[in-house]
């Protein structure tokens, strides 16, 4: 019989939208004991769940996702049956928690805290990760969100320095000196490089202070009580059927002042990339766009944040899928978008 699970330390890496949360993921399991088994637990706004997509597969680590809303609230339950799971079936030395850019820490960490995970789970420092140019949006700091998950952190983690001018580096650090609690920690994290050692040597319990709450995530949580019956589904959302050839799988979905448009198209679908980069470089540059798709050039990792690009290799073949992330309003049309997407499949009928 297997050793009882016990104190198996959790890191939680919150942060909105955007901040680059799965590249410091990547770049903490670059760092990972080669003695050790690490699971990944990826929440997403969207729909059709791009980032588990980013995660190579391998024997020692277990990368599972929960797209269609929310950790914190729509998503809580279901969440605590998906982490029992995960934790029996794989037993790993270390687990790593990524809620969605748009989720509060506070159901959260009740879930975490909670009787079902006591002595199971040994909680330390939540990491928030912050990109500084984001302080000049006062959309965002406006944002009861993303305010509540740079207070509630423990420390924080400053990625894309390196598109950051120094003086908004100098404004992000003095803002989150204001905060209250005081942050144990900020460092500088170029590219997602966060040293492991610095989760490491925090492993302590985190601060017992109460979680502040959000209305919002609130009234959300209570109102998915009722329903999480028909959310099982979202548990198998990888294992979901796949599209037929040519006919893509659209996903829409709205909550806490964000909507989404998700597609899935069948792995043999193939797009010719240049013209696909061209499609999804003219939707505005507000938008969240990722995605990633098996083009004429093989299979490709498209991911936009920021106004920044970056296209790399993939090792996903499951399917293509992509996510496109804005402000409730600011969404392109989806038959439209659709359509044009449509043209950048090799093969697909010229339009009339």
């Amino acid at each position: 019989m297997p050793a009882p699970l016990a104190n198996i330390p959790v890191h939680l890496i919150t942060g909105f939208l955007g901040s680059g949360k799965s590249t410091l993921i990547h770049r903490l399991i670059e760092q990972k004991p080669a003695d050790e088994r690490w699971a990944v637990l990826v929440n997403e706004f969207g729909q059709v769940g791009i980032d588990q997509t980013m995660f190579e597969e391998r024997d020692d680590l277990v990368v599972k996702g929960l797209p269609g809303g929310c950790l914190c609230c729509q998503l809580a339950f279901v969440m605590q049956a998906t982490l029992v799971n995960l934790l029996h079936r794989h037993r790993p030395d270390r687990l790593i928690i990524e809620p969605s850019g748009l989720g509060h820490p506070a159901g959260l960490l009740e879930v975490l805290r909670g009787e079902a995970f006591e002595g199971v789970l040994a909680l330390g420092e939540m990491v928030a990760v912050l990109d500084p140019r984001r302080l000049d949006d006062p959309r965002a700091l406006e944002h009861e969100t993303f305010r509540d998950q740079l207070t509630l952190a423990d420390g924080v983690a400053l990625t894309m320095v390196d598109l950051a001018s120094p003086e908004q580096v100098a404004r992000a650090k003095a803002w989150l000196a204001e905060l209250w609690p005081a942050k144990r920690w900020i460092v500088e994290a170029p590219l997602g490089r966060l040293p492991l050692a610095r989760l490491l040597k925090a492993e302590a319990p985190a601060s017992p202070l109460a979680a502040p709450d959000s209305e919002t995530h609130r009234r959300l949580r209570d109102a998915a009580g009722g329903a999480l019956g028909s959310q099982g589904v979202v548990l198998e959302a990888f294992a979901a059927p796949l599209p037929a050839p040519g006919r893509p799988h659209r996903e829409a979905g709205e909550a806490l002042g964000h909507a989404t448009l998700g597609w899935r198209w069948h792995p043999d679908d193939r797009f010719e990339l240049d013209r696909l980069a061209m499609v999804l470089g003219e939707l505005p540059a507000t938008l969240r766009v990722k995605g990633v798709f098996h083009c004429d050039a093989g299979w490709r990792l498209y991911n936009r944040a920021e106004g920044a690009v970056s296209l790399t290799a993939s090792a996903w073949r499951r399917d293509s899928r992509l996510e496109v992330i804005g402000t409730a309003g600011s969404l392109p049309d989806a038959e439209a978008l659709e359509a044009r997407l449509e043209a950048c499949r090799l093969g697909a009928a010229s339009p009339a």
